[in-house]
């Protein structure tokens, strides 16, 4: 090589720091755009992806221009206007792989290496294309050693530029970081260029040829390099300014957003798509006891039941509430409400949950659910309750071809304790009694509480065998004493059943038809159990049309009152009747006393008929005085509920001022069960007796009256059962009881009247043991008034 043939290079230093300071801003530009890409999606990323190859690909080619300025040579020099503009497209190309590479979330190393290759080919074809776009009187000859040389430089300051974009995106507010990187990727491309530079040898030739075609001097370069600076320039205040304003905004949402989730009082937290928290504001602190350096980064899961936390990739729980239960620090279990949203960012999706704390929402829930459903004293299932397991019970045993049964109970004389001890001990006698009922059954069986003293047991796959087996089981455990306030308490029970599907295939036949065997149990004497038959349900009509009827056969006329003469036994001569109900139904005939009268009792009707016995007696007695019969007593019975009245004295004295009857020619039956062991019932007595009514005891032996209550009694006369009369010569008992009254009686100068005399035999032996009166069918029959006059006017 002739070295005379060589033209000298040498450089402008100001031109070569202005070359470097040139790609240091379009790098540092590129890094800022660089970070604000990674969070852009969609079309902003398109245009961020166009904005950096850009600034980037500007900043390379301004570089490499201002370089090429900086390098003098002692000939002119122009430039190839096509090639020069052509030489800028290499530079964008590379910058935008660059960008478009490094914008994924995720980059794998493969991509990493082959976006370094494109871009090194797109510098060289940058640079070389400049180069060639060179026109002077001189041959350009190239060193191929140092060539390769700046390829392998423009491969390192590639991937160099590659690892920086990438490592910097995510760490936009390290300032320090972004310079260091922009100086690093500065000194890599200028390196290349200058490398390039060097191995370029310019070897004067007179027959060189310029190119045809437009040519640009070298101020016209200036001026083009000139504008892309400005253009970088612009580009980089633009998105410097724009990062500021997004930076700005981020800040003032950022404190927004965590100005509102520390002052919820609910539990809000965000992860990542696997589930990773990120954010734990103070109501989750407060709710699960975690502080926020203990919770975060680690999984969502360990605040929630293993079973129940949420699946982050399902999309069926975005945007609905769901209840879960939560897992405190501490171990305590609660239930919580959850509401999840979803967001995407550039390189993941995040979860936001907002957890709110349901005990007590589910506590008063649970305390309205008990209310409805739940019996209060007790805590057994209601009625509400019952019926709908009952129901579901009568549905799968249809199903599966199984029986169940119902057994229906209440407790004897509950009323009594009730009205004895006092309501408190009643409703701790009635929770005592659950508790043992309720110790007899099975756990899949159903104990409800009705009402009042009335429970019901759902027995599932009963037979009629293991039915009774139960029923017995309660009978036992309630025949026990019950201990309640330092008092024994002693109370049965009456229990019905009915099975499914025998007895009824419905809830309402079942349940009523248990009911009526229940009473079928209290009729047979209390304290036993009965199951189901067609005949009680028979029965049930027939009592419940004689109750339906009792009103109306009242308002008809359909009741009468017959009288049944009471005779001396000494003179067998008339002395007073008793006053008894008949009545002659017009659909059903004749109805007996021993049949209507319980069920008046019941219904509370047995005032009216009581009040209509009394007026129509009282009427009926002073209608024979004056059609001029001697004048006796008539004597009405009084039952419990008339008697337990407060103005049982109005009433008598009104029916005796409408009919004008004297007061001494009435007497007053009253049985034991309503006068025994009360102060008000000896009070009202003397207000009657004061009055000059006569006194006596009804069915006298079949009460438990204490003596030392008979004595304080102001009555005339006692009245033998018919039940002892009847047996006294086939029963040496009931003989020696009917003398023990007749002495007590006449030892206490009360005057003593049998009931039920139907012998000769009977009356003989009423006769020896100085009996007053007597009557019954040996005598007579109950008889119409207008028989009564005749019987008088025959004696």
């Amino acid at each position: 090589m002739n070295f005379l043939n060589l033209l000298p290079l040498s450089y402008d230093w100001p031109l070569l720091v202005l070359s470097i300071a040139v790609v240091f801003i379009s790098a540092y530009t590129a890094l800022t755009i660089s970070s604000t890409l990674f969070s852009t999606v969609g079309r902003d990323r398109v245009k961020w992806i166009l904005h950096g190859a850009l600034v980037m690909g500007l900043g390379i080619w301004s570089m490499h221009f201002i370089g090429m300025l900086a390098s003098h040579v002692s000939v002119e020099v122009t430039y190839h206007t096509p090639l020069v503009i052509l030489s800028i497209f290499p530079a964008l190309f590379a910058s935008g792989i660059a960008f478009a590479i490094t914008s994924k979330p995720q980059v794998r190393k493969i991509e990493v290496a082959i976006g370094a290759i494109m871009i090194t080919i797109g510098i060289i074809a940058m640079h070389y294309s400049g180069m060639a776009a060179m026109q002077m009187q001189a041959n350009i000859q190239y060193d191929v050693p140092l060539v390769i040389l700046s390829v392998f430089v423009a491969l390192a300051a590639s991937l160099l530029a590659m690892f920086l974009l990438f490592y910097a995106r995510a760490r936009s507010k390290l300032i320090g970081l972004k310079v260091v990187s922009a100086a690093l990727i500065a000194i890599g491309v200028s390196g290349m260029h200058y490398v390039g530079m060097a191995a370029v040898q310019f070897k004067m030739d007179s027959h060189t040829h310029t190119m045809a075609g437009n040519t640009m001097g070298s101020s016209y370069i200036a001026y083009n390099v000139g504008i892309g600076m400005a253009l970088i320039l612009l580009i980089a205040i633009t998105s410097i300014r724009s990062e500021t304003k997004v930076k700005s905004l981020s800040d003032d949402y950022d404190r927004q957003f965590h100005s509102v989730i520390e002052s919820t009082a609910d539990g809000i937290v965000v992860t990542d798509a696997a589930g990773t928290i990120s954010q734990w504001n103070n109501g989750a602190q407060s709710l699960f006891g975690y502080s926020k350096e203990e919770i975060q980064q680690q999984n969502v899961r360990m605040i929630f039941e293993h079973q129940t936390h949420p699946k982050h990739d399902s999309l069926d729980l975005i945007g609905k509430t769901i209840e879960l239960i939560g897992f405190k620090k501490d171990g305590t279990r609660f239930p919580v409400e959850l509401s999840m949203g979803t967001w995407q960012m550039a390189n993941s999706a995040y979860y936001s949950l907002i957890i709110r704390d349901i005990t007590e929402r589910k506590s008063t829930e649970e305390k309205i659910s008990n209310l409805v459903y739940l019996d209060s004293l007790t805590e057994l299932p209601n009625r509400r309750l019952f019926n709908d397991r009952l129901e579901s019970s009568i549905d799968q045993a249809a199903v599966n071809g199984k029986v169940l049964s119902i057994l229906y109970l209440d407790l004897d004389q509950f009323k009594l304790i009730n009205d004895t001890y006092g309501h408190q001990t009643g409703d701790r006698l009635l929770v005592e009694a659950s508790t043992r009922i309720k110790s007899c059954l099975s756990k899949t069986d159903t104990l409800a509480r009705l009402g009042g003293d009335e429970f019901i047991v759902l027995l599932l796959n009963a037979d009629y065998t293991k039915t009774e087996a139960v029923a017995q089981k309660i009978l036992g455990a309630l025949n026990e004493p019950f201990l309640l306030n330092d008092e024994t308490v002693f109370t049965t029970s009456s229990i019905g059943g009915s099975l499914f599907p025998s007895d009824g295939q419905s809830p309402e036949i079942l349940v009523k038809n248990a009911d009526i065997a229940m009473y079928r149990a209290k009729e047979e004497g209390r304290n036993n159990f009965q199951f189901f038959t067609s005949e009680m349900n028979e029965l049930v009509s027939r009592k419940s049309k004689i109750s339906m009827s009792i009103r109306k056969g009242l308002e008809l006329g359909e009741f009468t009152v017959h009288y049944q003469p009471q005779i001396d036994i000494t003179s067998e001569k008339i002395i007073g009747v008793e006053a008894l109900v008949r009545w002659n139904h017009s659909l059903l005939g004749p109805i007996s006393p021993a049949e209507f009268i319980p069920i008046a009792e019941e219904n509370s009707m047995i005032l009216q008929i009581g009040e209509y016995v009394l007026h129509t007696a009282c009427q009926q007695n002073k209608s024979w005085q004056d059609a001029g019969l001697d004048p006796f007593r008539v004597a009405v019975n009084i039952s419990a509920k008339q008697f337990s009245q407060g103005n049982i004295a109005e009433i008598v004295t009104s029916a005796l001022y409408q009919s004008g009857l004297a007061p001494e020619f009435l007497e007053l039956e009253l049985t034991e069960s309503i006068i025994q062991g009360t102060a008000s019932a000896i009070s009202k007595m003397q207000e009657l007796k004061a009055m000059g009514i006569h006194l006596s005891i009804d069915d006298f032996g079949t009460g438990y009256s204490s003596l030392s209550y008979l004595k304080m009694f102001p009555i005339d006369t006692l009245k033998i059962d018919q039940h002892f009369t009847r047996n006294i010569h086939s029963n040496p008992k009931d003989a020696a009881l009917v003398d023990t009254i007749i002495q007590m009686a006449h030892n206490l100068e009360l005057n003593v009247i049998a009931e039920g005399v139907e012998t000769l035999e009977q009356l003989a032996f009423l006769k020896t043991k100085k009996c007053n009166q007597a009557q019954g069918y040996f005598f007579h029959k109950p008889m119409l008034p207008e028989m009564i006059e005749e019987l008088y006017v025959k004696a």
